[in-house]
């Protein structure tokens, strides 16, 4: 560092905050913890910090940058992004004016969002085109549910989808699945798919919902001590048939919830291999508003397999055809169980034929 400041030749360059963060990004990244530890500035904690809350400011998308141009699995309802005419499968090829194809998911995170009121533009081919368009699209404060649901038309089985692991998500989960049994839902298909994860309390409130007893996860600290984590009784659904949707989107407190509930037998797992974010987090503040997320201990599943790297193997592999998206719960409403079986998401088809849909 005093090798830069006083011998670098462009002295306007010689940012002392900048060169910090860039110092501890470094730093951070080459532990190659992917998509868990990670710098962050004062403007990313901010963000970070209302998203686990279910608020963003920006246009209403959740996207999979996994693929070799970012494609929308999700668009809000009545978002920014719905009302310009983007539909889950469009794909993202630039932001502003800068490709983002080869971008990581939270770079691209940082361009499509900004100020409340501010403006972006995104350029989008719709799905099943080969154009693209160029969207202006003003940014908005939103909300993002963290849970929805819908049951299966003609059906008894309750379609639960699982956003995001952010707060109240627990809660919103055992609103929606007593809303369902109410309606006579007897069968779940529990979908994490694309969910980035979250809260790991929430993680265990939601899979307790499935289980009867035992555990939800293992703690392994750097001295490979465990501490488990077990189920909290009470749960509605530990007697209900369910079968968990994974994919590669699936990480952190998503797969702990698809772990525990393999574990225990209770359902398949149907899909393909999950993330595999096998590290629990904690966040150290810096004395200029930036912080750490850094993975200080790793979680196995209940039976002691090891997530991180590998991630969740699908009991059952999956795949989804190249132009197709997962299914939103909001898009059930007007298909018959027929539709849906013979539909492009293969995924959700497999899990109705497994709880005996025909």
């Amino acid at each position: 560092f005093r090798v830069v400041q006083d011998r670098y030749v462009d002295r306007a360059a010689l940012d002392a905050p900048n060169l910090t963060h860039g110092a501890i990004r470094g730093m951070v990244d080459a532990l190659n913890d992917t998509g868990h530890s990670l710098f962050l500035t004062p403007e990313d904690l901010r963000a970070e910090q209302q998203s686990l809350q279910g608020v963003i400011i920006g246009i209403g998308v959740v996207l999979d940058a996994t693929s070799a141009v970012p494609t929308l699995t999700t668009v809000i309802s009545g978002g920014p992004a719905d009302r310009a005419g983007i539909r889950p499968g469009d794909q993202l090829v630039k932001v502003d004016d800068r490709e983002v194809a080869g971008l990581p998911a939270n770079e691209i995170v940082k361009l499509v969002r900004g100020p409340e009121g501010s403006t972006v533009r995104v350029t989008v081919i719709h799905r099943g085109q080969t154009a693209q368009v160029e969207l202006t699209i003003v940014r908005e404060r939103i909300t993002v549910p963290a849970v929805t649901s819908a049951v299966v038309p003609g059906t008894d089985i309750l379609h639960l989808r699982v956003v995001q692991f952010s707060s109240g998500a627990a809660e919103q989960l055992h609103r929606q699945l007593q809303a369902g049994i109410d309606a006579g839902a007897r069968r779940v298909i529990l979908d994490v798919r694309n969910d980035p994860g979250g809260f790991v309390n929430e993680a265990i409130a939601i899979a307790s919902e499935f289980l009867r007893e035992g555990d939800v996860y293992l703690r392994q600290d750097a001295q490979g001590n465990r501490t488990p984590q077990p189920v909290v009784a009470g749960g509605l659904a530990h007697d209900l048939p369910v079968v968990v949707l994974v994919d590669k989107g699936t990480a952190s407190s998503a797969e702990i919830v698809a772990g525990a509930i393999q574990d225990a037998e209770r359902g398949p797992v149907i899909g393909v291999t999950t993330f595999g974010t096998g590290t629990l987090l904690n966040v150290f503040e810096l004395s200029d508003g930036s912080a750490v997320r850094l993975g200080i201990e790793q979680w196995l599943t209940p039976d002691g397999r090891e997530i991180w790297r590998k991630g969740i193997a699908p009991d059952e592999v999956i795949e989804l055809p190249a132009d197709a998206v997962p299914l939103e719960p909001d898009e059930l409403e007007g298909q018959t169980v027929q539709q849906l079986l013979t539909g492009k998401d293969s995924q959700f088809a497999r899990a109705l034929r497994i709880l005996g849909a025909t």
